[in-house]
């Protein structure tokens, strides 16, 4: 059995993969703005993207937010 990873405690790089208990924390954020920048806002439908791409890895969801930012 896997181990739960914890969304407000453990750590998180670029090859941290998103499951299915994934939770927008402070310790998320945290990475949010190191790999983006004090720029970086959740918000709805980025939130529902990473509920809806268990598997991907968080180098996938920051891919992502710049692409939903550049479209802008």
């Amino acid at each position: 059995m896997t181990e739960r990873r914890d969304w407000h405690s453990d750590p998180i790089t670029g090859d941290t993969v998103i499951d299915a208990d994934y939770r927008n924390t402070q310790n998320v954020r945290r990475f949010f703005n190191a790999a983006i920048g004090e720029r970086f806002k959740f918000n709805r439908s980025f939130m529902a993207w990473m509920k809806a791409h268990a598997g991907s890895t968080m180098a996938d969801a920051v891919a992502e937010w710049l692409r939903r930012e550049a479209a802008k």
